[in-house]
């Protein structure tokens, strides 16, 4: 009887939102993410200070984390991070209290400067918000970390790491998998239960702080609105995931979305989108700079960031 509340509360709440929210939708930081051909994820601090997103090439052959920072209510200009730029790395996500800096690679676990692995899950940390200082990059480890790839790792406030894995227990192809923070260690990560995770991909989990809610990407799904949506899924009283709503068109295109990140103090959701605002129709011109303007634009169907406003 609750998950069939909660569940009727979300799909209330986005109908109500489906039209005032829609047109909400925003470029993110369009002046900097523009600068590259396409960025993949997004996260920001705590304090709306520090930025990071994935910056790659327009076939993916290049994967780099980006840095930028806010002081005096002006963004930095773009610099690639400290501890990204010689290997393919990605998915970089804030835990909740902005201490540890979780991202994707596949870097050695020596300090090699030449050869690679699979995916996997890493980390650096610093002592306090104020300062600049991170740790050298670790390895999560066995046994979050395996012979496979693992992907876009999100962290609750008690430890718990939500990732995406083809690990052999998943129920499909990708699954959304959770491992348990418990007495200082992590146990075996398990796949969500059905109301999540299904016989095709489910992929970049976000999960909230407390964990009462997760967004994750669906791909083709029967109520998909594009190629991939997303989705989220409520956790009642009892632990248990209510079956997992798409977001509608509040935020769904025809298009790829994917790569959610929630900000909690401001209930902005931050996302990737391949959308477009070309039309067939304002293809047909001989005026060469509306060609490269429209080209160039930030709605151009490449990947890009976007942000709306929304009470999860």
């Amino acid at each position: 009887m609750k998950i069939y509340v909660v569940a009727l509360i979300i799909f209330t709440n986005l109908s109500l939102l489906t039209g005032q929210e829609k047109e909400k939708v925003q470029s993110v930081l369009p002046e900097i993410i523009a600068q590259f051909p396409t960025a993949r994820d997004f996260t920001i601090s705590p304090a709306l200070d520090e930025v990071y997103f994935t910056a790659q090439g327009y076939s993916g052959e290049l994967s780099t984390i980006i840095k930028v920072t806010k002081k005096n209510s002006t963004w930095s200009p773009p610099a690639v991070a400290p501890f990204s730029g010689k290997f393919r790395d990605l998915e970089a996500m804030f835990s909740p209290d902005g201490l540890k800096l979780f991202f994707v690679s596949n870097r050695p676990l020596t300090n090699a400067k030449t050869g690679t692995k699979d995916y996997d899950i890493w980390y650096i940390e610093r002592a306090s918000t104020t300062t600049t200082t991170w740790s050298a990059p670790k390895n999560m480890g066995s046994p979050i970390n395996t012979e496979g790839d693992e992907f876009y790792p999100s962290i609750a406030s008690n430890g718990n790491l939500y990732f995406t894995s083809t690990a052999a227990t998943s129920k499909g192809k990708d699954d959304i998998f959770v491992s348990v923070w418990k007495n200082n260690k992590y146990s075996t990560p398990t796949s969500l239960s059905k109301a999540i995770n299904s016989e095709g991909y489910e992929y970049n989990s976000f999960i909230a702080p407390d964990e009462s809610f997760l967004i994750f990407g669906g791909y083709q799904r029967k109520d998909g609105l594009g190629s991939g949506d997303l989705y989220i899924s409520y956790k009642n009283a009892e632990g248990v995931w209510a079956e997992a709503k798409n977001l509608s068109e509040v935020v769904n295109s025809n298009k790829m979305d994917y790569c959610p990140f929630y900000h909690l103090k401001t209930q902005t959701l931050y996302f990737t989108s391949k959308r477009s605002t070309i039309q067939d129709s304002t293809l047909s011109t001989q005026d060469l700079k509306k060609l490269l303007k429209m080209m160039t634009s930030y709605q151009n169907g490449l990947s890009r960031i976007y942000s709306t406003s929304i009470k999860l």
